[in-house]
């Protein structure tokens, strides 16, 4: 399966010269956890919940203080794997998926935590079970297995 495929198309942009509060209301009124920082129609970066976090100075920062730049993206012909290995390999929540230099739409943890979940909940195919004949659990002959045994002579 392919980013192309699953990805949500609606992505939330910021400009890096907007506040920081400004970037957590827009998080806040679309109910979402990350911002696209975009310069025109450049990505710059990616800001975050996380960089947002109550405590920090965020009233007098902008978004280009706090955001993570540069902003690691991918293609929608990315596999999942491919996503997941980035993500994993990272501290990041989500990968923007840019196609012909635009932003095109973006995947989350969150996304793909829910696209496993469902898998999860569709009966898994039965599997035939191999066996080796005439060996026990150990790989050992089974007792009364593989031993010549003389039967009586018939009268």
């Amino acid at each position: 399966m392919r980013l192309g495929e699953i990805m949500r198309t609606h992505v939330e942009t910021i400009s890096p010269g907007e506040s920081a509060e400004a970037a957590v209301e827009r998080m806040r009124r679309a109910r979402i956890r990350h911002l696209v920082v975009q310069d025109g129609q450049t990505v710059v970066g990616v800001v975050s919940n996380r960089d947002l976090a109550p405590g920090s100075a965020r009233g007098t920062r902008t978004v280009e203080d706090v955001m993570t730049s540069p902003a690691l993206t991918c293609g929608p012909h990315t596999t999942l794997r491919e996503a997941a290995n980035l993500l994993r390999g990272r501290t990041i929540g989500c990968l923007p998926v840019i196609e012909e230099g635009r932003v095109a739409g973006i995947i989350t943890t969150t996304d793909l935590l829910e696209l496993i979940g469902s898998e999860i909940e569709r009966p898994a195919a039965k599997t035939r079970r191999w066996v080796a004949k005439k060996k026990g659990p150990q790989g050992k002959p089974a007792a009364g297995r593989g031993r010549t045994v003389r039967l009586p002579a018939p009268r």
